[in-house]
């Protein structure tokens, strides 16, 4: 998709037309951050929804957030040295409203000591961040970053066949191995009281309580989204309306000539209802689907039968028997076992058959994903001591349809598991804390089926049509080509200003794919740069 910097521009306006100080604030997702709050999500007396993410700030995590950003705060009265350390570059505060703009660096050089070519990798961003809040009612927050950079091989080859960039945007131009782009986030919400919020913008969404999700993540670029929040007592209900990109099916003109007119467009609604059963257990259901914006019949647009916020979707889509459309079912579970480990679960249905899904013989359309994970804040008694450990599985043909325009994608990337489907990942994630000095060590295992390019569809690639099978039975996670995927990322920062998470960082990171009678794909790469800002670089694909 095309960023759209009249919509920023325009939410931007919005925020600025607007009439105790206030007490409110977005917060853009990434696990990293957000693994900060632990003890404010987690704790055994808190009651926070901690499902659906991005996350609107108030209250409780309002209050979490001003003391992070303000811990060990560097006392000067140094206009440099607060600007540096402490606050963002603009700031302006009113009894009612906040306003705060950044410069946000990206900078970053280091080296692959295990590939054969010994390729330098560079990454050098340029961007701007900006928020505006009015009392406790509205909210915007938008950034707009310029990026070009050298990855390493195994990213170039992902980036080169997919024409985007893992989690950031269309790859809009290359360069032998440079590669540049632009990241643009924009989202304005407005709170309706304590029990019913609206957001409109072109963001992301993660819905889970783990690192990965496989009902909806944040891996996939962003989207023009409309998302309702509306909560009663301990049931929280969101809807979110999405309008997609999909480079992998063109668009035509009317006359059905052969011309193109850019990439495909298409729809998805995704349902998620959150229910606090007590202040330790918690459960969740959800329900999405995705329909094409023109299909064979001719053009469809929004489809006004999947408006209704308030109504769970599978009835709709049932009672349309000729229906073009993807639809997912999915579950999910909390339970925090002692006062500071979580145990969390999901499970996501794309389709079965009652007869088959029980009897263990491949039937290839038992299609289904689920997570398991427990997580962790301030263990063994180190403070800010923070532990995950993570399994999922996503049988074959899970995330496909009978076409790209219809299946759980968008912009040529998952919606859910970076992986797609017919695989298996073991995930372990650990962060530590101390003053401005952060840590953090990711282990990942992950043995997946890729398929041997005569276009046989083994269940991986969901951009396959799943009519191309080779088996009826017998399907298994990991067939087709076998590949063992091993990965370890260690990262230690110093943390210059926590207000928009600028930071010194040095890091190596560790890859090897082992594939089925063919060279392995060997990385290492050390670096270190001046980071910022809070978007997630998935480098663990």
């Amino acid at each position: 998709m095309k960023i759209s910097h009249g919509l920023i521009l325009a939410l931007g306006c919005l925020g600025f037309a607007l009439p105790a100080r206030a007490q409110i604030d977005y917060l853009p997702y990434s696990y990293s951050l957000y693994q900060q709050y632990g003890e404010t999500l987690y704790g055994a007396d808190s009651r926070e929804f901690t499902t659906v993410k991005p996350f609107l700030l108030k209250k409780r995590l309002f209050a979490a957030h001003d003391s992070i950003t303000n811990l060990n705060r560097t006392n000067s009265d140094n206009w440099f040295a607060r600007k540096l350390f402490n606050e963002h570059l603009v700031e302006a505060n009113g009894e009612d409203y906040r306003f705060y703009a950044d410069f946000i660096p990206d900078l970053m050089i280091g080296s692959d000591l295990r590939n054969s070519d010994k390729r330098n990798v560079w990454l050098g961003s340029a961007g701007v961040q900006a928020g505006f809040t009015y009392k406790d009612k509205f909210v915007f927050y938008g950034n707009l970053i310029d990026n070009r950079a050298v990855f390493p091989n195994y990213l170039t080859d992902y980036i080169n066949t997919n024409e985007v960039v893992p989690g950031q945007g269309v790859l809009q131009s290359s360069n032998g191995e440079r590669q540049s782009w632009l990241f643009a986030t924009a989202n304005a919400t407005y709170a309706f009281g304590d029990y019913f919020q609206a957001s409109v913008g072109y963001d992301r969404n993660h819905i889970g309580d783990g690192y990965r999700s496989v009902l909806l993540s944040d891996f996939s670029s962003n989207y023009a989204q409309l998302r309702l929040t509306g909560t009663i007592g301990n049931v929280r209900y969101t809807s979110v309306w999405a309008y997609m990109n999909d480079p992998r099916t063109a668009r035509i003109d009317s006359l059905n000539s052969g011309a193109e007119f850019g990439d495909g467009k298409k729809w998805g609604a995704f349902q998620y209802l959150d229910y606090n059963i007590s202040n330790r257990l918690s459960v969740g259901f959800f329900q999405a689907v995705i329909w094409a914006n023109r299909n064979q019949a001719g053009r469809r647009g929004f489809d006004w039968n999947y408006a209704i916020p308030v109504n769970f979707l599978r009835p709709i889509e049932s009672n349309n028997s000729s229906s073009p459309d993807k639809m997912f079912l999915g579950a999910s579970a909390k339970y925090k076992t002692w006062e500071n480990i979580t145990l969390y679960s999901q499970f996501l249905l794309g389709e079965f058959t009652g007869s088959e899904f029980f009897s263990g013989n491949g039937y290839i359309h038992n299609k289904w994903a689920a997570q398991f994970g427990a997580r962790g804040y301030h263990m063994f008694g180190v403070r800010n001591l923070s532990l995950l450990a993570e399994y999922n599985l996503a049988r074959p043909y899970t995330y496909q349809h009978f076409v790209s325009i219809s299946n759980y994608s968008n912009n040529a990337e998952p919606l859910a598991h970076p992986r797609g489907a017919n695989f298996k990942e073991v995930v372990g994630i650990a962060n530590y804390a101390w003053r401005r000095f952060h840590f953090s060590l990711q282990g990942m295992y992950s043995l997946f089926g890729t398929d041997p390019g005569d276009g046989t569809s083994y269940g991986g690639d969901i951009f396959e049509s799943y009519e191309n099978y080779p088996n009826w039975y017998g399907n298994s996670i990991g067939q087709g080509i076998r590949n063992d995927l091993y990965f370890a990322d260690v990262r230690a920062s110093y943390v210059l200003n926590p207000t928009y998470n600028l930071r010194f960082e040095l890091g190596y990171t560790h890859r090897q794919q082992n594939i089925a009678d063919r060279p392995s794909i060997r990385t290492g790469v050390i670096s270190v740069g001046l980071r910022s800002t809070f978007r997630p670089f998935y480098g663990d694909i």
